[in-house]
């Protein structure tokens, strides 16, 4: 049986790869300041996109894009604040969450919410 971690660490896993098929740069993964984390960092033409991943392996309770907070936003936010900070060449960003559906050990959906407005 999988443990949280495992299942998070395999939805990241299948995100990167998502994104860089999908003509995306991947800069960081598991970005951390203080106790604040973006789980990756990718740049596509002249945005930085800031990319939260939620993986599932049911629908028990609800999809995976329906258990992001208010207060994981804030963070999201938080963070990206001081990457742009400690890295000041980018212009634009952009949120954007990757909500993957696994379903007995099968990948059912990635399904990508761009420029998230929170």
């Amino acid at each position: 049986m999988q443990t949280n971690q495992s299942k998070g660490n395999e939805g990241e896993e299948l995100a990167a790869s998502w994104l860089e098929k999908n003509g995306y740069n991947i800069l960081e993964r598991n970005w951390r300041f203080r106790h604040w984390e973006v789980d990756i960092i990718a740049s596509k033409d002249t945005f930085l996109h800031f990319v939260e991943v939620k993986t599932r392996h049911s629908l028990r309770f609800g999809r995976p894009e329906e258990s992001i907070t208010r207060d994981k936003m804030s963070n999201l936010r938080n963070a990206a604040e001081e990457y742009q900070y400690q890295n000041p060449c980018w212009k634009y960003i952009q949120f954007d969450v990757l909500a993957i559906t696994i379903i007995d050990e099968q990948v059912k959906e990635i399904y990508m919410i761009g420029d998230v407005y929170f």
